[in-house]
């Protein structure tokens, strides 16, 4: 078993050398200029930003259908994507600062507590936060709002009361 161990690692582990050609015809030049075609593939905060809209609306509609599980699913995938950005742009970080101290654990009480109500105040909360980072980003252009229409199906129906 060791030995079997041993040989997966050392096989990894050779895997890993700087032996490696790039696949496909678009990534050229010398490693720098490979890695900056890649990261440039890899996107910035605007990747970022397209993830978080999206999840900010399914978050609103998980919300007013009180699907609390799918709602604390989408601020949880709002986190990840907000870190992984400021890896990408971790200039982004002072930005970024109030939302992870303070936005999205306000959302994480709103939606522990099953309450429409306080959701809602929460969401409010929420969508100025966004655009008064958009503002300080001097994007004002980029306007958040209450979502008005569904762009995904509603995932659980809610039952007759």
């Amino acid at each position: 078993m060791r030995i079997l161990l041993l040989s997966t690692c050392v096989l990894f582990l050779m895997s890993c050398g700087e032996n490696h050609t790039v696949q496909g015809e678009w990534i050229k030049g010398t490693k720098e200029d490979q890695m900056e075609i890649i990261e440039e593939q890899f996107g910035g905060f605007s990747q970022t930003m397209t993830e978080i809209a999206y999840r900010y609306q399914e978050l609103y509609w998980a919300g007013q259908d009180e699907n609390w599980e799918f709602a604390d699913y989408q601020l949880e995938h709002i986190d990840e994507a907000l870190e992984a950005g400021l890896v990408r742009r971790p200039e982004r970080e002072k930005a970024a600062e109030h939302f992870i101290t303070f936005s999205i654990p306000q959302m994480e009480e709103a939606i522990e507590s099953e309450d429409l109500e306080t959701f809602n105040q929460s969401f409010e909360q929420l969508r100025i936060d966004c655009r008064n980072c958009h503002f300080a980003e001097k994007v004002p252009f980029i306007d958040v709002s209450i979502p008005k229409l569904r762009i995904t199906p509603n995932y659980i129906e809610k039952e007759d009361e």
